[in-house]
C-alpha cells in the first residue's frame, strides 16, 4: 500500500505493519490506522504515521527506556479492545511534545500511554489518573519551569497505576 506523508514523503507500507485504534487517538477518532516508522536507527524514538492523514503524525518511545519504574495496570475493557488477553505480548509506548523553540524540553505523556498487540495489530490509547503527568521531562529541566511543568514535577516520580 502507498502512503503518503508531510514529514516523510510517499512510502510502501505493507498491509501487515499497519496498526489499527478503534478509538481513534486523543483528540483523532476518525483516523484510526497508523504505521511505525523509525526516526532514525541509531535513536529510540519512532513515528506514529497516520496511514490516512500525511500530516498526522505522533513521536513514540517506550518509558522503560527513561523511566524504568513506568508500570502500567491495562483495563480489562483495554484488553478487549485489542483482543488480547493479559500476559500476551503488547508494546507500550507513549506520546512525546518536542517544543520546536527548545528540543531539550522534551516531555512524555505517561498519562496517556499506547498499547499495541504485536498480534492482533490493535492498539489503544489508555488515560491514566491525574496523579501521572501528560508532561514528564525526559531530561532534567534547567532553569524556572513552566507553571505547566512546575505542576507536574509536584507528582512524584513513581508512576505505578
Amino acid at each position: 500500500m502507498k502512503c503518503t506523508s508531510t514529514r516523510f514523503g510517499s512510502f510502501e507500507v505493507r498491509a501487515e505493519s499497519i496498526l489499527t485504534f478503534p478509538s481513534g487517538l486523543l483528540g483523532f477518532p476518525e483516523q484510526q490506522r497508523y504505521v511505525i516508522l523509525d526516526h532514525d536507527t541509531e535513536a529510540p524514538f519512532k513515528w506514529l504515521q497516520s496511514v490516512d492523514e500525511p500530516a498526522l503524525a505522533f513521536v513514540i518511545l517506550d518509558p522503560t527506556t527513561f523511566h524504568s519504574d513506568y508500570q502500567v495496570d491495562v483495563p480489562s475493557d483495554a484488553w478487549a479492545e485489542i483482543r488480547c488477553v493479559e500476559g500476551e505480548d503488547i508494546a507500550l509506548v507513549v506520546i512525546l511534545t518536542i517544543p520546536s523553540d527548545d528540543p531539550g524540553r522534551i516531555t512524555a505523556n505517561l498519562r496517556g500511554p499506547l498499547v499495541i498487540s504485536h498480534k492482533t495489530k490493535l492498539g489503544k490509547q489508555l488515560v491514566l489518573s491525574e496523579d501521572v503527568p501528560t508532561r514528564h521531562p525526559l531530561f532534567p529541566v534547567s532553569g524556572p519551569p513552566s507553571s505547566e511543568m512546575a505542576q507536574d514535577d509536584s507528582h512524584p516520580a513513581e508512576c505505578r497505576v
